[in-house]
């Protein structure tokens, strides 16, 4: 029993690392289960999910489940960072919808130069739900930026890159 116990922890390790690591939750019903959820425990669990029912595998290869069959692998960890180094400044480029660091942002996650000006006016508009306290947690508007951009039928291809 206890080689067996042993054996279980070992082989969590290396999930555990990897979804830490990589954000690999993005798709599938993992992601879909624990989206919005931020930790290691919600990232392990979305990995955990995904990799024990393949679905993950099943989602990339029909573009269900939130997959997408493009080829592109994204991570939304130089977004959070961006964010979370500039919140100031991109709270108040975007309250007057334009700036220095909107721009920056719109050009981090690949906002093309003719949807530039609805992505400052989307974001000018939905600042209170992007940013919801003046000390709101990256994660937290990472999701909502995600959430208002791909309620935007002209700025919802954008949502995947955040």
């Amino acid at each position: 029993m206890k080689k067996i116990l042993i054996a279980v922890v070992l082989s969590a390790v290396p999930a555990f690392a990897f979804a830490q690591n990589t954000n690999i939750g993005g798709c599938g019903w993992g992601a879909k289960l624990f989206d919005g959820q931020s930790g290691v425990l919600p990232q392990v669990l979305a990995v955990t999910t995904n990799g024990t029912s393949g679905n993950q595998t099943f989602g990339i290869t029909t573009g269900t489940s939130g997959c997408t069959q493009d080829g592109a692998v994204r991570s939304t960890w130089k977004t959070a960072m961006f964010i979370d180094g500039n919140k100031e400044r991109l709270a108040r480029d975007m309250s007057i919808g334009n700036g220095e660091t909107l721009d920056s942002l719109a050009h981090l996650i690949g906002v093309r130069d003719e949807h530039r000006a609805a992505f400052n006016r989307v974001v000018q508009e939905n600042l209170s739900r992007i940013f919801p306290s003046d000390n709101a947690a990256t994660g937290q508007i990472v999701v909502a930026l995600k959430q208002v951009l791909g309620s935007q039928s002209e700025l919802a291809q954008y949502a995947a890159s955040i």
